[in-house]
């Protein structure tokens, strides 16, 4: 069984879509959305839309021209930290692709070439400045890594990549200072750890490793804090805390793991704050929150479930933390939650953005 959290999404053949993008919603809990830019991709019509997002209201704005074409089923994406470029992990394309953005339009232009990665690479993840790239190939058993220009962002293998892993990675998650690298093994009740030696992205295994995880681990996140790591069991239904030794990256099981979400979890995301957790279920159509102890890792479930679209396969807390948006892949939309700034719940949701493709990922320019 394969358990990509982006199940049947490339089983059909569809003409070029776009995301349209939706006003109206409740208002935000606390500050509310600092604006910027967001970018979705939508691997059935081979293409990233763009968006303006409202300052205040998190609502999403098509960006003229939008969606722009690129490589063949985009199914994760990153945005530089400069702003100035977006990266798409090509599953039908075994390749990576480097757009540039218009600062005053948010419009995007393909650099091409792309550059050439393992099969099927599923998961993209880049480090705080913005100097290495790490891919994840799920069919190849093996992580990309590659560093990235300054000048003008092009990316360069880096030496000895790629490197091997455990059997079908499906998810990526870097800590924050960028020494450790986590993977989330489809085929196993493990999740990889490395060391990333900083300036060449060199991987070494993390002694210990692989570390327990549930069935069918789907997707993880490494807390702001860099203390615990949350790993989302597709078989199970569950989510496993682990803990992380600062010196060493090594992972042990925190307080209360693994606990139950709701059925088929295939993403997990925490707030900016890292107070609160909060795990995507595509067989139920929902969201489950969790408040999370900062010095115990355990967590506590907060008024959960939150009805999201048909089959939610993602979810990204924006940058102020003030809205949680839900790709939809069934549906074929983007929900946006209001967040509870004292509570991390949901109280209010509304669709941001409507489509005749399904959207696999959204991320925000920082």
């Amino acid at each position: 069984m394969r358990l990509n959290k982006r199940t049947g999404m490339l089983a059909a053949t569809f003409a070029l879509a776009w995301l349209t993008g939706c006003g109206g919603g409740g208002s935000s809990g606390g500050n509310g959305s600092t604006g910027g830019n967001a970018y979705v991709a939508i691997p059935q019509a081979n293409a990233v839309a763009s968006y303006r997002v409202g300052s205040g209201s998190g609502n999403l704005k098509a960006v003229l021209g939008s969606p722009f074409k690129g490589g063949t089923s985009p199914i994760a994406l990153v945005v530089h930290p400069s702003g100035k470029y977006v990266y798409t992990a090509n599953q039908g394309g075994d390749d990576i692709s480097l757009y540039s953005v218009n600062s005053n339009t948010g419009e995007l232009t393909e650099v091409l070439p792309r550059a050439a990665a393992g099969l099927n690479p599923t998961s993209l993840v880049m480090d705080s400045g913005g100097d290495l790239l790490f891919v994840a190939n799920q069919l190849s058993n093996t992580i990309s890594v590659f560093t990235i220009s300054s000048s003008d962002g092009t990316l360069t293998e880096a030496a000895g990549s790629p490197f091997a892993t455990g059997s079908r990675p499906v998810a990526l998650a870097l800590s924050p200072s960028g020494k450790f690298l986590y993977v989330a093994s489809s085929s196993l009740p493990k999740v990889f750890g490395y060391t990333v030696a900083s300036g060449t992205g060199n991987l070494q295994a993390i002694p210990g490793s692989p570390f327990p995880a549930g069935n069918g681990p789907s997707a993880l996140v490494v807390d702001p804090s860099e203390h615990f790591v949350y790993v989302s069991n597709f078989v199970d239904n569950t989510v496993s805390g682990l803990t992380i030794d600062s010196t060493s990256g090594a992972l042990t099981t925190a307080l209360d793991s693994p606990f139950v979400t709701g059925t088929g979890p295939v993403a997990v995301t925490v707030d900016p704050g890292g107070k609160t957790l909060y795990v995507t279920n595509i067989s139920s159509n929902n969201v489950w929150v969790y408040t999370i102890d900062t010095s115990t890792g355990a967590t506590t479930e907060v008024a959960s479930p939150f009805a999201a679209g048909t089959r939610p396969v993602s979810a990204t807390v924006d940058p102020a933390g003030a809205f949680l948006y839900v790709c939809n892949q069934s549906s074929k939309n983007i929900t946006k939650f209001q967040i509870n700034s004292a509570t991390g719940g949901l109280p209010s949701n509304t669709i941001a953005a409507t489509s005749n493709a399904a959207p696999a990922a959204i991320v925000f320019a920082k």
